[in-house]
């Protein structure tokens, strides 16, 4: 179950009054100097919260996926069998921190004995954190909740999911294509789920010359836990 609930005087800063739908209200437009000032610094006082709470040793496997699966489907069976494996295998297991997959995947790892870590977003329609969490943060900007989930994650894994887990992925491609992240493994799990979309970046961005053939190595496509763990060790990942 989760243990570590975020302290509001590190979450929010001692510095700045919380401000429900900040982001939102950065995004609106053009606002005065001083605003953008007080933006600036929710974002240093929420990057650094991350700092400070995610200080863990053993190496981190992101997993994305969508909220939204139940827990009688197969993907989040899936989910919960990929957590398992890779807190078995050694490491931490980081998602979004909400349901669905998230909830699965972090459930997996706990139950394994492993680190099981969260990024929780504030939504208007509001994601409570998964109860199988042992670290999570609470983030009000997506931007700095994704950066979290990238930086301290050696592979990643993307269940099926909607278009917050496809601009999760997208946005780990792009990194590794434009040599901002290393080429770690990017892991696409739940076969059937992609063909369509594997068609489309084949059919579409390579043949119309938008990306090159060597962007789609760092793909791996899969469909069990033990395969994701083969890909990871493959590429020399494993924990010592």
């Amino acid at each position: 179950m989760a243990n570590d609930k975020p302290d509001d005087s590190t979450e929010r800063g001692a510095l700045l009054e919380h401000v429900e739908g900040a982001e939102k209200l950065f995004l609106a437009g053009r606002r005065s100097r001083e605003a953008d000032l007080e933006s600036a610094v929710r974002f240093f006082l929420e990057f650094l919260r991350g700092f400070e709470s995610f200080a863990f040793k053993q190496p981190c496997v992101t997993v994305f996926g969508s909220s939204r699966f139940p827990e009688s489907h197969r993907y989040y069976h899936l989910a919960r069998e990929v957590g398992a494996a890779l807190a078995r295998a050694g490491f931490a297991v980081m998602t979004g921190g909400g349901s669905g997959i998230m909830e699965a995947a972090n459930r997996g790892a706990q139950e394994a004995g492993g680190l099981s870590v969260g990024c929780n977003i504030t939504l208007p329609r509001e994601q409570k954190p998964n109860p199988y969490l042992d670290k999570f943060i609470q983030f009000d900007h997506f931007f700095a909740r994704k950066v979290m989930l990238v930086k301290y994650s050696c592979a990643f894994v993307v269940m099926p999911g909607g278009f917050g887990t496809l601009d999760e992925a997208f946005e780990i491609a792009t990194l590794m294509q434009t040599n901002k992240l290393g080429r770690f493994p990017l892991i696409a799990v739940g076969g059937e789920f992609w063909d369509k979309f594997v068609a489309f970046v084949a059919d579409t961005l390579l043949k119309e010359g938008t990306i090159s053939p060597e962007d789609l190595q760092f793909i791996h496509r899969v469909d069990t836990a033990d395969d994701v763990v083969r890909v990871i060790r493959k590429a020399g990942l494993m924990p010592a």
